[in-house]
């Protein structure tokens, strides 16, 4: 199986996460919100899969390319 690895489109603020590590998603599933420049950007996932880990948390403060999650699919 491969793994797809879900990074950071900008930089900005984890507002919620909506997945925990093993459970499923699916393709256009919501991973998470960003806000940047106060606007609320849901972060989705592009494959089908599991979610083997989670590297974020609400109130956490990202930038471009920071690992979000790793999705086995």
């Amino acid at each position: 199986m491969s793994q797809e690895r879900i990074e950071a489109p900008i930089p900005g603020k984890i507002v919620s996460v909506a997945v925990t590590a093993g459970c499923s998603i699916t393709e256009d599933g919501e991973i998470c919100v960003l806000q940047s420049m106060k606007m609320q950007n849901p972060i989705l996932s592009p494959v089908e899969g599991t979610v083997v880990e989670v590297k974020v948390a609400p109130g956490q403060t990202v930038e471009t390319g920071d690992l979000i999650v790793l999705i086995e699919c």
